[in-house]
């Protein structure tokens, strides 16, 4: 059976697709990259903003006229918060809410009467297309949410937290790292929240992926900047551990943190950031920031921006605050105009770009060992533009020759320029 897999949303969505996708290999089933040659089809659908709750039923609905015969399969935040609407919509098979996620394949092949057909012999190592041909890779390791931010529904779709075991977690990477793996990104809805339910803790996890695993390169995905481990910054002197968090501010003013119930001020962020760049140099912090939250007055807008400013970051994700029906946020009063919003965002967006160029210009001169992609620009005179990823996640172009290939291999680079969205290097000798 030919199986086609497809994600709207976030990081958690794409690795929760890999772990699918070896599931089903494990049962004899093929992973196609072709929505119209498959069999079944299965869906990880997103709810995080309305928007993303349209762009999920629009999404069923294409896949559903495009391949009328397969069998359809919705899964996701989408799917959680409305089951009832996402099982009415025509062509859906299944509906497995994000309490069943980890049985999903089993759910699918057992409710669907598609009996798997013996395990193909493969070569070893074979993996999915999720994988191959990459670098890196994303390994769920928690799912839920104890806390319940006001414009947050993820939680409400997610549920409680729930941790995967420690050496669950080291057997996949390894074996990640056995198929040619050299990054692997944990990810979870409350990734600071590893372990709650285990009696340990996300420092935990990471040593031991240190001790006991040689992936190269371990990344951690966003990260909410409260319940840091006591020895969580000392991890960062092992090098293996990437320089580099996302940690998710959503505003620089304390009282419009405090309406949307982050547990995190300003001044204990700034402290968090300024640890981090104090140990590690050039360390990357990159942010999300929601523009226009219900209530933010002009006083407030200010005091935002000039704490971002004055904390800089590498990058910053920005939102335009939309009300989401089942959050606190969409009873708040005083619920702004979508000018008030478009003209902040539009400020906040000149100002991100220009940290970013300035984080980029502090990075040129510098000596970094590059993970390359398997991606190139063709250029003139038998040329070719690579492009990878520093440790601090920064990402570099360089000119090498057609006959050269540098696909997954971590080669050192100097960064010489700052170039159009990336920084510019040259191959170190």
């Amino acid at each position: 059976m030919k199986v086609h897999l497809k994600t709207l949303g976030c990081r958690l969505n794409e690795a929760e697709l890999e772990t699918w996708a070896q599931a089903f290999q494990k049962s004899g089933h093929q992973i196609t990259k072709q929505a119209e040659a498959a069999h079944l089809i299965v869906i990880n659908s997103c709810a995080v903003t309305q928007d993303a709750a349209r762009k999920s039923r629009q999404l069923i609905r294409r896949i559903h006229r495009d391949n009328p015969q397969a069998k359809l399969v919705v899964s996701g935040c989408y799917a959680t918060l409305n089951e009832d609407e996402a099982a009415a919509l025509l062509g859906v098979d299944l509906i497995v809410s994000n309490k069943d996620k980890d049985r999903l394949v089993e759910k699918t092949l057992a409710e669907l009467n598609m009996d798997s057909m013996p395990v193909l012999s493969t070569e070893p190592g074979e993996i999915s297309l999720f994988t191959r041909g990459r670098q890196r890779a994303f390994v769920k390791v928690q799912d839920g949410c104890r806390y319940r931010c006001t414009f947050c529904i993820v939680t409400v779709a997610r549920g409680e937290e729930n941790s995967r075991a420690i050496q669950v977690v080291i057997d996949e990477i390894n074996s990640l790292h056995q198929q040619g793996i050299t990054e692997v990104i944990l990810t979870g809805v409350h990734l600071g929240g590893y372990g709650s339910d285990l009696g340990n803790n996300l420092s935990d996890l990471i040593k031991a992926i240190l001790a006991e695993t040689d992936i190269p390169r371990l990344r951690l995905g966003s990260l909410e900047p409260w319940e840091l481990p006591g020895d969580f910054f000392e991890l960062f002197s092992n090098p293996r551990l990437m320089p580099h968090l996302h940690l998710p501010l959503q505003s620089g003013s304390d009282t419009v943190l405090r309406r949307m119930a982050r547990r995190c001020k300003t001044e204990e962020f700034a402290a968090i950031v300024s640890q981090l760049r104090t140990q590690i140099p050039n360390f990357n912090v990159t942010t999300d920031i929601i523009v226009g939250f219900p209530g933010e007055t002009e006083q407030e807008w200010q005091e935002s921006f000039d704490f971002i400013k004055q904390t800089g970051f590498g990058h910053i994700h920005i939102f335009t605050y939309s009300s989401r029906a089942g959050t606190k946020a969409a009873s708040l009063p005083d619920q702004l105009s979508n000018d008030i919003k478009k003209q902040r965002s539009k400020q906040l967006h000149e100002q991100a770009e220009q940290m970013k160029q300035t984080f980029f210009e502090s990075n040129v001169g510098h000596e970094f060992p590059v993970l390359w992609e398997g991606y190139s620009e063709a250029l003139a005179d038998d040329k070719q533009r690579v492009f990878g990823y520093t440790p601090n996640y920064l990402k570099v172009g360089c000119v090498i020759g057609n006959e050269v290939s540098l696909e997954n291999q971590t080669l050192n680079c100097m960064v010489t320029a700052v170039g159009q969205g990336c920084v510019v290097g040259a191959l170190v000798e």
